[in-house]
């Protein structure tokens, strides 16, 4: 007989005859109901009404009521306390440490009972740390969704992370919005350090809140493939650009995106002379791509050639709906046939338009995950990639890898717009063709019935794992 797969959490649970979503139950911290009974408690407030479910806290006394502590086994417990100092409201928080013990995760959690499949929650909380080496998966606050009697959601535990921050001073907001999947009718709010032996973290001014479900975020992105041939000039070779996205990006386009060296391809097709032909930035082809920016009131990236007190960079710029230049991406990876005549750029910017955040990368960098990495940590939503020619299969690896839209427009590289599973949703397989599509950011993106997947990598990635080789000149031991 064919049994139903096990979610091992669920089940050590349950044979463990403990609640579910309590868990080991750390000695000091005694659960809901058993703390302050019969006591107000000072700046928390929770209710299941009418207008859906609300709960704030900001503000910890000993033994806080509704909280308990929680790890897998005993000898994973961290240490947690209550600090009646250390506080965003001044008032106490709740702290976690991790004691010198790297198997140590877990932490505090409060139920919330009375969710409604389907509704949008707004999670927020604010933490403070001390000894922590990487906060984005050492730092875990989560929800944890249950159905009745601890049955399974999904095809394992529903876990969504909070995974967008902002630092705020000395302390942390992180935040998330989700749906409450299918079945579920109680939530766990989960605040846990993971396996940083030197680490505390301190939580304060919590608050989880029934929210209108968000309206779709829609962009229309155009990107051309053209590759012009015998232009003369940098001047006509850029006209020939503006001139076929004018013709081929439809009305109410938000954004368009041009190929890498634009100014060159149709002087030098083989792009040689590209430190010839750099230029200051804002200059005289970012004041044409400006003219077409206006003209289709859109947003408007492409490759170019910059020179700046004597280097010059491999560059892509993004420009406004206004025609004024929002940034610029100075190219991170070049190829050897490049460095001799170009500077590398050093940095990974990312920009807010008023559709959503966008990242650029060109070309070789493709061949590398940081970069797109990089962009998607900052909040990349969408990274655009200008592009001479490169392998196909990265390029796909980075949308899937990051959880991004990816835009290329290239010349010995296709031409499309691809989503965060890899898909080319729009292509433009001839010269002189745009792929056009309209995507919606706000679309969630749940992975075979678990939490959000974007949100998983960025919370689950190790970035001190990197660093440590890249500092070990990326040596290894015998």
């Amino acid at each position: 007989m064919n049994k139903e797969p096990k979610s091992t959490r669920r089940e050590f649970m349950k044979e463990s005859a403990l609640v579910a979503g309590a868990g080991f139950l750390v000695p000091g911290a005694l659960p809901a109901g058993e703390a302050n009974a019969g006591k107000p408690v000072a700046g928390s407030a929770s209710a299941a009404s009418a207008d859906g479910v609300h709960f704030h806290q900001s503000g910890f006394g000993p033994n806080p009521e509704g909280w308990s502590a929680w790890s897998v086994r005993p000898e994973c417990a961290p240490r947690t306390f209550v600090d009646p100092v250390i506080s965003s409201s001044g008032t106490g928080s709740l702290g976690v440490s991790g004691d010198g013990n790297m198997a140590a995760f877990g932490g505090w959690q409060r139920t919330l009972k009375g969710i409604k499949e389907g509704t949008w929650y707004r999670f927020v909380a604010h933490y403070r740390t001390s000894g922590v080496i990487s906060e984005n998966w050492q730092i875990v606050p989560d929800l944890y969704w249950q159905k009745p009697a601890g049955t399974e959601i999904g095809n394992d535990d529903r876990v969504d992370y909070a995974a967008r921050s902002v630092r705020k001073g000395s302390w942390t907001e992180v935040s998330l919005e989700v749906p409450a999947p299918a079945g579920a009718t109680y939530v766990v709010l989960e605040l846990f350090l993971a396996h940083a032996p030197m680490g505390i973290v301190w939580w304060d001014d919590i608050s989880f809140d029934e929210i209108p479900a968000p309206q779709p975020r829609q962009v229309t992105i155009a990107t051309i493939n053209l590759k012009p041939s015998n232009t003369g000039t940098v001047t006509e070779s850029v006209r020939q650009f503006i001139e076929a996205a004018e013709r081929l990006a439809p009305p109410h386009t938000d954004l368009i995106v041009l190929p890498e060296g634009i100014s060159v391809v149709g002087v030098d097709p083989s792009g040689l002379i590209c430190g010839q032909v750099a230029e200051p930035i804002p200059g005289p082809s970012t004041a044409l791509l400006g003219e077409l920016a206006r003209a289709k009131h859109c947003y408007v990236a492409a490759g170019l050639y910059e020179r700046e007190r004597g280097a010059s960079y491999n560059t892509a710029v993004l420009i406004d709906r206004d025609g004024k230049l929002v940034g610029r991406y100075r190219k991170v990876f070049l190829p050897r046939g490049e460095m001799v005549q170009l500077t590398p750029g050093n940095e990974f910017p990312v920009f807010h338009t008023d559709f959503g955040t966008v990242g650029m990368m060109i070309c070789y960098d493709v061949y590398y995950t940081e970069p797109a990495r990089q962009l998607a940590q900052r909040g990349a939503e969408i990274i655009l990639l200008p592009i001479w020619g490169g392998d196909e299969v990265l390029a796909t690896a980075r949308a899937i890898e990051n959880q991004v839209f990816l835009v290329t427009s290239g010349y010995d590289h296709p031409t499309y717009i691809m989503d965060y599973n890899g898909k080319r949703i729009a292509q433009a397989p001839e010269r002189g063709t745009a792929a056009v599509a309209t995507i919606d950011l706000n679309a969630p993106n749940f992975y075979q019935g678990t939490s959000d997947w974007r949100d998983r990598r960025l919370r689950e990635y190790r970035p001190e794992i990197v660093r440590d080789f890249l500092y070990s000149g990326g040596k290894t031991e015998k």
